[in-house]
């Protein structure tokens, strides 16, 4: 395929493969086709695996996991008594005028400087977002640079082997020690005395633990602090690069705003791969009849793949139009949300904080790109981070 063909920005350096569905040479199953994909996300005899679960399991059987690592019953009943908290009327009625205080303060700072870290700008609006969902509202100053520390661009193993697994091991006990006294601890006592509509109130009700709200803040924190920052940044990339597309979108409505960012978020999923581990026998559809899945395999979805397989999505998988014609899924943005059990509760908060970010940064005057970003990769997800991608005002 010529590069003509293809508009996306992070190359993730691999091609696509010929079978939709095969098992990998060190042993789990590889699912690259959208039907297949979805039929595993979908499917009731698979649990969560990968994501940093080895760690969880690790922790004593009393201690209450974080909703991204449970499955069944008590996955769905938490997933049934919070999703108030994410509702599109909920976000609309809510979160927007935050998301507009939050957005023009990010953006003051470009006005002010006249140019910024578009990634900077990003997390900030992410932070100040997510942040008020959960109840995070009663941090000391400096949350930023404690959730740049918890979430480094390049991580270590932690371990008791090596002195750069012990360093690795004290640096993420000690991240996690600041986040909890600087941030959580001081919510927990503040929602203890008044009780708030949102998520750390819940978790209070339900009896949790502090080590338990740490938990759930921290997951809440990845899923939609750092890959909303990914996202905002990878959206703002492919405008500042299209002048069609950006014209566009300068001049639609919301509805068709949205259509745009679903559509670059199909193109380019912030975490290209989720994996599964089976509980049941599955039978995958392929188009050549379906795959068998035994009970304790692994399975690994990819879904940049999935996301551009021509049979769903149609012809030029890989160009952005948006309005495409996705029947067979979960929305316009494809699997880039995930589906079935797990998918993620914050879609709806996600796009609209973008857009609301966006169409308040390319109303700038003169704003434009001045730097090429670079790109890294998280290896166990397939995502990326895009870091480098400079903003600046007025005329070159």
């Amino acid at each position: 395929m010529s590069d003509a063909e293809d508009a996306r920005k992070v190359d993730r350096g691999r091609a696509r493969p010929s079978c939709p569905v095969h098992r990998a040479a060190d042993g789990p199953w590889q699912v690259h086709g959208y039907a297949a994909a979805r039929s595993v996300l979908r499917s009731s005899g698979t649990v969560q695996a990968g994501l940093g679960i080895e760690t969880v399991e690790k922790l004593p059987p009393n201690v209450r996991r974080p909703v991204l690592y449970r499955d069944g019953p008590e996955h769905r009943e938490h997933r049934r008594q919070t999703a108030r908290f994410f509702t599109p009327r909920r976000v609309d009625e809510h979160y927007r005028d935050l998301m507009v205080r939050i957005a023009e303060q990010q953006l003051e700072t470009l006005r002010t400087k006249g140019e910024a870290q578009l990634a900077d700008l990003g997390f900030g609006m992410a932070i100040g977002v997510v942040s008020e969902i959960i109840g995070l509202r009663y941090s000391r100053p400096g949350i930023r640079r404690r959730l740049e520390r918890f979430f480094p661009e390049k991580f270590g193993t932690p371990g008791l082997t090596s002195a750069r697994g012990i360093y690795w091991f004290f640096r993420q006990n000690t991240n996690w020690l600041r986040i909890y006294l600087a941030d959580v601890r001081p919510a927990i006592r503040a929602h203890r005395r008044r009780a708030h509509d949102d998520l750390i109130s819940h978790l209070i009700d339900e009896g949790c633990t502090d080590a338990e709200i740490l938990g759930e803040c921290l997951t809440f924190a990845a899923a939609g602090m750092v890959t909303t920052r990914e996202f905002i940044s990878v959206a703002a990339w492919h405008l500042f690069s299209d002048a069609e597309l950006l014209g566009r979108y300068r001049a639609a409505d919301e509805a068709e705003r949205l259509a745009v960012l679903q559509e670059l978020l199909r193109l380019e999923p912030v975490v290209g791969r989720l994996r599964r581990r089976a509980t049941a026998e599955l039978r995958v559809p392929t188009a050549d009849g379906p795959v068998l899945v035994r009970p304790g395999e692994f399975v690994d979805i990819f879904l940049d793949d999935a996301n551009t397989d021509a049979d769903v999505v149609g012809c030029r998988p890989l160009l952005v139009q948006p309005g495409r014609d996705l029947a067979e899924g979960p929305g316009a943005a494809g699997l880039a949300f995930g589906d079935g059990a797990h998918r993620c509760p914050g879609a709806v908060v996600a796009l609209q904080e973008a857009d609301i970010f966006l169409t308040r940064l390319f109303a700038l005057d003169g704003v434009r790109m001045t730097a090429w970003p670079r790109v890294s990769f998280k290896d166990d997800i397939g995502g990326y981070e895009i870091r480098g991608l400079t903003v600046a005002l007025g005329q070159v």
